[in-house]
């Protein structure tokens, strides 16, 4: 059977942290089974065995991280042990036996050093690294986990049980020039994050219309259907290299803020959904995306995104888009303002603004008026949406 490499679970992942096994060595397992927790550049994930049989080696210890293709494990058949590299087996036949070291009386050996790894308090990556932002000691945390390990959770609880901790500053790194208070290296998906807006906003010419909705009546219908739910008629397109790319169905990105940066989890064939429908998955998603315990396929390949930041108060902005899609709306807070009426009258009514950015080699500036010109009509008039 072959040796188990570090998977590739995202489109940009180039290397993976193993956060936690879930066999031991010597443990039987199925294919299909939860073999191990591993942390990408996006989320951490339950990562399933590709094979039965005995997991025989267990080559990346617990928060080690390896390239995507290096090998973590090794599942044998019955019997089967894993295979030792070459120099090993050379170097073991080219030496001369070892003579026998006689062991010193107990009064002469040298007392033990304590191992730093003994002393250690059992925990995640994760939660050494929130801990460490917090500034929360690991040693006064309980563990919840499996053989008391302290998990990001736990730190978490501890976090909000200790005002302190909340105003604490992360250690700083002894390698700091003058004038510098810390240098925090780069999570794995803020780089990826970085490398992402830079290949967008650089070959990426965009522009942007910014329109304004009255949300009135959208905000009647959400109150009757008792649901957030985001419009999901959209636009199916994307540019690739030399080509503009359809798609038949509209898979919806929602991107969702969580404290190390930014997922944008799909919906898939948003447009055969319910506005209901669409509400539950986006709140679904939502949630597991900021627990980190997404699925690979649940935030890849979506065909356009909506980034609604009007839950922060943010009036209106302009978002970057996810290449290769061809565009990205960006929903602003509804505002209460005077406005006047069809009987010229001033009353109080409800507004919201909707800007796209899009991407001018798939969409100019006609094509991106109409669409928001067809959104607007459709959620001023949200019965529409429910034809």
């Amino acid at each position: 059977m072959p040796e188990i490499q570090m998977p590739k679970l995202s489109d940009t992942m180039t290397e993976g942290t193993l956060v936690a096994w879930k066999k031991k060595k010597g443990d039987q397992v199925s294919a299909g089974q939860v073999l191990a927790e591993i942390e990408t550049d996006k989320a951490t994930m339950e990562w399933e065995s590709p094979e039965d049989g005995t997991l025989t080696e267990i080559y990346v210890e617990e928060g080690g991280k390896v390239n995507v293709g290096d090998k973590i494990a090794f599942i044998g058949g019955e019997g089967e042990e894993a295979p030792k590299p070459k120099e090993e087996e050379e170097k073991k036949k080219a030496a001369p036996p070892k003579a026998e070291k006689k062991e010193p009386e107990a009064e002469e050996r040298p007392p033990a050093a304590e191992k730093p790894e003994e002393a250690r308090v059992k925990a995640s990556p994760v939660a050494r690294r929130i801990a460490a932002e917090f500034g929360v000691d690991l040693a006064n945390v309980k563990g919840t986990g499996p053989e008391g390990r302290v998990t990001e959770t736990d730190v978490r609880a501890a976090a909000k049980s200790t005002p302190k901790a909340f105003g604490a500053k992360p250690s700083v790194p002894a390698a700091v020039s003058a004038g510098e208070s810390a240098r925090i290296q780069l999570s794995g998906m803020r780089k990826i994050i970085a490398q992402r807006l830079v290949e967008s906003l650089g070959p990426v010419p965009h522009f942007y219309l910014t329109i304004e909705v009255n949300a009135g009546p959208l905000m009647e219908a959400r109150q009757e259907l008792k649901s957030a739910g985001e419009s999901a008629k959209a636009s199916k397109i994307s540019f690739d290299g030399d080509a503009i790319v359809q798609y038949a169905d509209v898979d919806l990105g929602i991107a969702v803020a969580i404290e190390d940066g930014l997922l944008t989890p799909v919906i898939r064939a948003a447009q055969n959904k319910s506005l209901r429908e669409i509400s539950e998955l986006a709140k679904d998603l939502a949630h597991r995306a900021r627990n980190k315990r997404m699925k690979p396929e649940e935030f890849q390949g979506g065909t356009f995104t909506v980034s609604n930041l009007g839950g922060m108060g943010i009036d209106s902005f302009s978002a970057v888009i996810n290449p290769p899609q061809g565009f990205i709306l960006a929903v602003g807070k509804i505002t209460k303002v005077p406005v006047i009426d069809d009987r010229d009258q001033i009353v109080v009514g409800h507004r919201m603004s909707l800007t796209m950015s899009c991407d001018h080699r798939v969409i100019d500036g006609a094509l991106g008026a109409e669409y928001l010109k067809e959104l607007r009509h459709l959620l001023e008039n949200p019965a529409l949406l429910m034809v």
